[in-house]
């Protein structure tokens, strides 16, 4: 089929999107603070009583094994997307980029893409925490990629990924950004996609419904690559002002009334829950930007 004229950069999720299982968890149940002691960690994350940054560093701290010991552990309790390599066969052949985003430790998710997929796994970027782990394995200390709560600001590396292809787009064009996740963990940067996939049945599809956020459900990335074909075509076809798909994000498509005086989009306006505060207004929403400075009153 032909390519979109749109540069398409592709951002997922890891643990619960590209993988079924949550590689944290796995370590943390078998190898660190138990599953008993995991979920009250997670219930404190939810509530707010403690950031997400706080309980991460507990429960990697609670980890006393070596690296290759935790990674066996992971391989064999983790069940990759049954749909994920032909997807990413595609976007190599349409030249997609795609990137993993993840509030996980980077050496990690590097070592299960490597082992999964092999040498097809070298051209994905993965944006993610660094790690501190000692040879013995006595000590596990995440090294943030952001000194905010979350440790991660997903929302800022996605808006980083979208200026950094805009370099290399022509005439003028803005690339497509395109976001793939699960949870609660994903909102903020799900809020900066152009289009966005949520997996059906969990709390990121369940939040869009709630607040009525445009977003496109998939149970496998087979869902998902269908999906970007329809949208490619659509976009060739004509892209911007009135032919703009409906299923567009509208806050992160405030950018197109830069180059299309026609699609002036509508601010979502949601009062997130208990729950989700830490996690939607990471510390860059709080920083005017020339997209937020322009948003009408």
């Amino acid at each position: 089929m032909p390519r979109s004229t749109r540069k398409i950069v592709c951002f997922s999720d890891f643990d619960g999107t590209i993988f079924m299982q949550d590689t944290g968890h796995i370590l943390f149940d078998n190898l660190g603070c138990g599953t008993k002691r995991r979920e009250i960690l997670d219930e404190q994350i939810k509530s707010g009583e403690r950031s997400f940054r706080e309980v991460s560093e507990e429960m990697w701290g609670s980890l006393r094994v070596p690296f290759e010991d935790g990674f066996e552990v992971m391989k064999q309790n983790l069940e990759i997307d049954p749909g994920f390599e032909e997807f990413h066969r595609f976007c190599l052949a349409n030249k997609i980029d795609f990137n993993v985003i993840s509030a996980g430790l980077k050496p990690i998710l590097r070592r299960v893409l490597d082992t999964f997929l092999g040498e097809q796994a070298s051209s994905i970027q993965i944006v993610a925490n660094e790690v501190d782990i000692k040879d013995d394995g006595s000590a596990w200390k995440p090294i943030w990629r952001h000194d905010t709560e979350l440790g991660h600001d997903k929302a800022l590396s996605v808006q980083e990924g979208r200026a950094e292809a805009a370099k290399y787009c022509i005439d003028g064009q803005i690339p497509l950004i395109v976001f793939i996740g699960d949870g609660v963990s994903d909102l903020a940067a799900a809020r900066e996609a152009d289009v966005l996939f949520a997996r059906k049945g969990l709390r990121l599809e369940e939040y869009c419904q709630e607040n009525k956020i445009p977003y496109i459900p998939f149970e496998t990335f087979a869902d998902i690559k269908r999906e970007i074909e329809g949208l490619m075509k659509e976009d060739q076809e004509k892209t911007g002002g009135e032919g703009t798909p409906a299923r567009f994000n509208p806050r992160a498509n405030m950018w197109r009334r830069v180059s299309s005086k026609q699609s002036v989009p509508q601010f979502i306006a949601a009062t997130p829950s208990k729950e989700e505060k830490m996690f939607l207004w990471p510390e860059s929403f709080s920083q005017p930007t020339a997209i937020q400075e322009n948003v009408p009153a």
